[in-house]
């Protein structure tokens, strides 16, 4: 359809072509030039009435005369001219008169007049209306904003002079180009243009109709063609993130309705590009990260030790990996509509920790020179990843990141039982002297010679970052303290008063083994020597009732102390029947709880291994 053409009717140009070539002191032309300045100076709403009006007695009276309606219709061609032009200046920020918020304003209640009298004709008779009706001005008006819209693209795309010189490419300055044109022009339209019509044409929506619609066209040119990956990352960037999220949702702009516009781009297209930028991404990311690896791999097989900063040992490669991986989930945020498809990326993090574990189990097992400094650069990079898996990682799915957690534990498991390994053994040997008379009566201070023998043995770990000694450090303590359980556990004395004596040792091992390690900064499992101590004083009391409550308190904040337990722990108990032993292990099933509480501790007793009293049940049973 075509627009009409908006030219200065004839007489207006030719009285101020007069007024150009001879001047403002030319005596007054006539009564006719002198009506028409009139009618520019007047409001177009009220020109338009006052058209109406005449309209209405021309048409409405009998024997009206072909030179009134002729003289009516310019008229009214000149009224639309000032009405298209003040229409066509929305967008002028110069104080014009027609592109003043009043003129404008004055402007659109002029199209809604000429829309109410064409209704108005059409409950009438037809061949009563003039032939100009209806005039259909709004219609003509939608068009027009159209038309201003694809031209104010169009500008913009042709526009070199702008601040987009920093872009890589043609294609990158167009789409920006394009862009901060349609934002400009819908605030314009939010600030300025909206508040010149009624809420019920609803303009503002209007206006991101048509600029979303020509916006969508542009790109759609853009995209027929084949785009770089650089280009296609960008295009990505506008149409799934800038343009919805910090356009379209700018707090100005609220009230266009976005769930009506849809994508920039077809979804066959849109899915092309964001499967030609999840491809390149997926296979550069699986590069750096094996390039990484690789190349702490060879520093290992080199023999090299890692740096020491602020004499700690330290490796670069958790850094690295996470640079990597954060960047790219950051850029695939804003390039990607569908988050999940974030896994396509993260898996290769997943792989990465587990050719990463393998790696060091590997170099565990070579032993070379360099592999305890190796480790505890490693634990460091595992705190650090670990860190980052927990907390950080955006674009993680719960189950991802739980299989990746686990490696990571398994990761630093391995790192643990080399740097102690040597202890294990030494510890092992101690503790075999427990509940021997000499250990009883208080004579063989064996904990006091063992914490004596680890002191001198984590003094080997000072260049382990303190962050990471400390959950070594615990670890060990637990393992401690469960060897100790253990032996305790297999140990059959021969009285009672030699099991009330090996109590009172054991309150004191408990003590002097959380000091310990308190110093070596794990305070935080007191519930380790609350254990020896509860287990000592059930070994102490002689009375079955007394013994019973015990037990089930235990079992009550242990939830991994199992029946298996229970039957290790009465076993040494003097002076307890059948039926006692019965009891107790039917109460503590029916007082476990069945959820878990505050009020439970930690994990300990599955670190305590009995399966010889299950052995011994069933050689009896047998």
């Amino acid at each position: 359809m075509r627009l009409p053409k908006m030219k200065i009717p004839a007489k207006i140009w030719r009285h101020r072509k007069h007024k150009n070539q001879h001047g403002d002191d030319q005596p007054d032309g006539g009564h006719e030039e002198e009506e028409e300045e009139q009618q520019e100076e007047e409001r177009l709403d009220d020109l338009s009435r006052k058209l109406i009006l005449r309209e209405e007695e021309l048409f409405t009276q009998d024997g009206r005369s072909e030179e009134e309606e002729d003289r009516l219709l310019k008229d009214f061609e000149s009224l639309s001219v000032r009405v298209w032009m003040a229409v066509h200046s929305s967008f002028v920020t110069t104080a014009t008169p027609a592109g003043r918020p009043d003129v404008l304003r004055s402007a659109v209640d002029t199209i809604l007049q000429q829309e109410t009298q064409d209704q108005r004709w059409t409950e009438r008779p037809a061949d009563s209306a003039p032939v100009w009706r209806p005039l259909r001005w709004l219609r003509t008006h939608n068009l027009l904003l159209q038309k201003m819209v694809e031209k104010q693209l169009k500008d913009a795309e042709e526009n070199e002079t702008g601040d987009t010189g920093q872009l890589s490419s043609v294609t990158k300055r167009q789409v920006c180009r394009l862009g901060k044109r349609v934002k400009e022009d819908l605030l314009t339209a939010a600030e300025a243009v909206r508040h010149c019509y009624p809420s019920r044409m609803d303009v503002l929506n209007i206006y991101g109709g048509l600029y979303h619609q020509a916006f969508a066209a542009r790109l759609a040119q853009l995209c027929s063609s084949e785009l770089d990956l650089d280009d296609c990352s960008y295009l990505l960037f506008w149409v799934n993130h800038y343009y919805p999220d910090e356009i379209l949702k700018h707090k100005e702009l609220d009230g266009i309705k976005t769930a009506c516009l849809g994508s920039l781009l077809q979804p066959e297209t849109l899915g092309r590009l964001e499967e030609q930028y999840l491809s390149h991404r997926q296979e550069k990311v699986k590069l750096w990260l094996s390039t990484a690896l690789k190349k702490e791999e060879e520093s290992w097989l080199s023999g090299k030790t890692p740096e020491l900063i602020d004499c700690y040992y330290f490796s670069p490669l958790a850094i690295d990996v996470i640079q990597v991986v954060n960047s790219s989930l950051t850029e695939f945020s804003c390039a990607i509509k569908d988050q999940n498809k974030a896994q396509r990326l993260t898996i290769h993090l997943e792989n990465f920790l587990s050719s990463y574990r393998k790696s060091v189990e590997d170099l565990a097992k070579a032993n070379p020179s360099n592999l305890h400094p190796v480790l505890k650069a490693t634990l460091v990079c595992e705190q650090q990843l670990r860190d980052y898996i927990s907390g950080q990682a955006e674009g993680l799915a719960e189950e991802q990141k739980r299989r990746c957690l686990d490696t990571l534990s398994a990761l630093r498991d391995c790192c643990y039982q080399c740097l102690t390994f040597p202890l294990h053994g030494k510890i092992k040997v101690f503790l075999s002297q427990l509940w021997t008379p000499p250990w009883v009566d208080g004579s063989l201070p064996v904990v006091d010679q063992l914490l004596s023998f680890l002191s001198q043995q984590l003094a080997d770990l000072s260049d382990l970052k303190p962050a990471c000694k400390q959950p070594l450090v615990c670890d060990l303590h637990q393992d401690l303290v469960a060897q100790y359980m253990k032996k305790t556990m297999k140990t059959r004395v021969k009285s009672r008063q030699q099991q009330v004596a090996g109590s009172e040792r054991m309150v004191e091992d408990a003590k002097k083994m959380d000091g310990f390690f308190r110093e070596q900064g794990c305070g935080s499992a007191p519930y380790l020597s609350e254990t020896l101590c509860s287990v000592a004083e059930i070994l102490r009391l002689q009375d079955p009732a007394s013994v019973h409550l015990e037990v089930v308190d235990l079992a009550r904040r242990f939830p991994d102390f199992s029946g298996a337990h229970v039957s290790a722990l009465l076993s040494l108990k003097f002076g307890l029947s059948a039926a006692d032993v019965r009891s107790i292990r039917a109460s503590v099933e029916e007082n476990r709880p069945l959820d878990a509480s505050a009020n439970q501790s930690p994990p300990f007793f599955s670190r305590v291994k009995v399966k010889w009293i299950n052995n011994k049940i069933n050689q009896i049973k047998s």
